[in-house]
């Protein structure tokens, strides 16, 4: 970092190191003055994370939080969905990040004790409390179940939260490496229709096959794979939207010039930190 910092010839740090580092990297790249992306989550702590935000206030300097899963195309189309009011009143989001994977994991994440920044919910769950309180708003009371199945394992890799948002609205978060069948990736209950969609959004293993995502088919899902709206006897394809992690940087481009807002407020992670955290103590 010090030889990094000693260049001082750019103006945006991005911050991908491993999730125990963040808040260390991103307190001096702030105290620099550079605009600083830190990946998800921002910090291990509450408090850290909060101490970043304040820094960033307290010297203008812009700060902000790779959540790139607000622009999966299936929440895109969730989101839509929502707004719409299709669903009439919405009961309960469901929401699954499931894998099971044979390859070795990074050193760090074996190693990370869950309350240290190791483990599936600090790494996907960072990711699924965003997007629901990104759709359902501020969360009143939370449950967990932090599990590991791994022989020797130091961090969950099994894990469930359920929110209760001030709008009624109930969210039921499950993320884990270690399923031999995949459920669904969304499903929302709601008075008038429901909707589930299968399948995880394409824009990762399209970047890791090579695709530009200025390709026109970046981001794009094939019909099969598109979620369905309505009751099980009339449920129709709704076109999943297309996908756009490239427009989190698009919008980090304008706000940098001055003219937008960062595309995620950095105090939004807060939300999410403080509940996995908490969740550890338990």
């Amino acid at each position: 970092m010090d030889e990094l910092l000693a260049a001082d010839d750019f103006d945006l740090v991005v911050v991908g190191a491993p999730t125990p580092d963040h808040a260390t990297i991103a307190t001096q790249t702030l105290e620099r003055g550079l605009a600083t992306v830190a990946d998800k989550p921002l910090a291990v702590r509450g408090a850290e994370a909060l101490a970043l935000v304040e820094l960033a206030e307290r010297r203008g300097v812009p700060l902000t939080v790779f959540q790139n899963r607000r622009w999966d195309g299936d929440f895109l189309t969730v989101r839509k969905l929502v707004e719409a009011g299709a669903f009439g009143d919405v009961w309960r989001f469901e929401s699954r990040f499931e894998w099971s994977s044979t390859r070795p994991r990074p050193q760090w994440k074996q190693e990370t004790s869950g309350v240290d920044g190791g483990g599936v919910a600090y790494d996907l769950g960072a990711h699924l409390i965003d997007q629901a309180v990104q759709l359902f708003g501020l969360v009143e009371s939370y449950y967990g179940e932090l599990d590991r199945h791994r022989p020797g394992a130091v961090n969950d890799d099994d894990s469930f939260i359920a929110l209760t948002h001030a709008s009624g609205v109930r969210s039921h978060l499950a993320m884990s490496s270690m399923v031999a069948q995949r459920g669904f990736r969304y499903r929302v209950l709601g008075s008038d229709a429901a909707f589930t969609k299968w399948g995880l959004d394409p824009q990762e293993p399209q970047l890791a096959s090579g695709m530009s995502p200025l390709d026109e088919g970046f981001g794009v899902e094939p019909a099969e794979a598109w979620g369905k709206l309505g009751r099980d006897t009339d449920a129709e394809p709704v076109p999943t939207e297309r996908g756009g992690y490239r427009e989190f940087y698009a919008r980090l481009a304008t706000a940098l010039r001055g003219s937008g807002p960062l595309p995620v407020d950095p105090r939004d992670a807060l939300v999410a930190i403080n509940i996995i955290e908490s969740l550890h103590a338990r």
